[in-house]
């Protein structure tokens, strides 16, 4: 649930959609990590000021994902 989340929320956040890319990766003790990687002039827009949205998402992916699954953690990648 929260992929499709993300899948939907980011195109709306970015100028340059088609450079905009979601990587799911494993952490330590099982967490999943979603890398947002996205063109460097919508950088600004998906970290927002004082980092408000990108503390959004992260919100939303929690809100999300599965209670009794493994923690989810959103991350901007250069």
């Amino acid at each position: 649930m929260t992929r499709a989340m993300l899948d939907y929320v980011l195109p709306w956040l970015v100028d340059y959609e088609e450079d905009a890319s979601i990587a799911e990766l494993e952490g330590e003790g099982g967490e999943v990590i979603f890398e947002l990687t996205v063109h460097p002039d919508d950088m600004g827009k998906v970290i927002g000021r004082n980092g408000r949205i990108i503390r959004s998402l992260r919100t939303l992916a929690r809100a999300a994902s599965p209670g009794e699954g493994p923690p989810v953690s959103v991350e901007v990648v250069d």
